[in-house]
């Protein structure tokens, strides 16, 4: 199945959670992330239970440092 993040496509397995999305397509532990799907923001204590599905658009604003 095809989920988009930033337009980009990625064919990914069915009932990927968004946690698994996050640590294995991504190669991200979560950690300085919010996400959004489909325009919902996803508490990051759901991303275990959130399953994606097809066509899901996922929007990931990653936190930076600075000054």
């Amino acid at each position: 199945m095809t989920v988009f993040v930033h337009k980009d496509a990625y064919d990914i397995e069915e009932n990927t959670s968004v946690y698994d999305f996050i640590s294995l397509v991504l190669k991200n532990e979560g950690t300085g992330i919010a996400l959004a799907v489909n325009e919902n923001i996803i508490p990051k204590d759901k991303w275990i239970s959130f399953i994606l599905k097809e066509n899901d658009t996922l929007l990931i604003i990653k936190a930076v440092a600075g000054g």
